[in-house]
């Protein structure tokens, strides 16, 4: 037995001062590629912001609806930027319902989800909550409470895990070099 009263969480060691992991951290750019497996999205441009608590995906055609007692939400994702014909729809069990302050200061109810989250070959469980990303630059969010004791970020850099590659209109793939 300990004198220390902090809880011991796996993965993490008490170095007197504070709990620090003992895995490496793996450092991403501002900016990233990653993967939701669980809502069968393959890539999404995703913005990692520290300023922000919370990590956010872009979702329309929301409903709620109730199977065997759970409540659960039905929801369409347009996965890549400025390409509104591309959809993937998602059904999974609602987390909880959490008020979030915007970026502008609004305060509203948005809908949480649990799901994977794919970054640069490791995969955590975050939580998500759908909003309406429409006007943003970013079609997902990635906040702090998910990057914590998991990844550094390098602000000068992007997509640390690649670019994803673009194929051309008949499904040509450009020669590579």
């Amino acid at each position: 037995m300990t004198n220390d009263p902090s809880p011991q969480q796996p993965g993490t060691e008490f170095t007197g001062s504070k709990l620090l992991p003992t895995d490496p951290l793996v450092v991403i750019g501002w900016r990233e590629w990653v993967g939701l497996p669980e809502l069968r999205v393959r890539h999404v441009k995703a913005k990692i912001d520290t300023g922000a608590r919370s990590s956010s995906l872009h979702a329309f055609d929301v409903d709620t609806y109730f199977e065997n007692d759970v409540e659960r939400v039905r929801f369409s994702i347009h996965p890549v930027q400025r390409r509104d014909d591309l959809h993937i729809e998602a059904d999974v069990p609602i987390l909880e319902r959490r008020h979030v302050r915007s970026s502008n200061g609004n305060v509203s109810e948005r809908i949480v989800i649990r799901t994977a989250l794919e970054i640069l070959r490791r995969r955590v469980m975050v939580d998500l909550t759908l909003a309406n990303r429409d006007s943003m630059g970013f079609r997902m969010l990635v906040g702090r409470e998910a990057i914590r004791n998991r990844f550094l970020v390098d602000s000068a850099a992007s997509f640390l895990a690649g670019r994803r590659r673009r194929k051309r209109p008949g499904g040509n793939e450009p020669p590579r070099k």
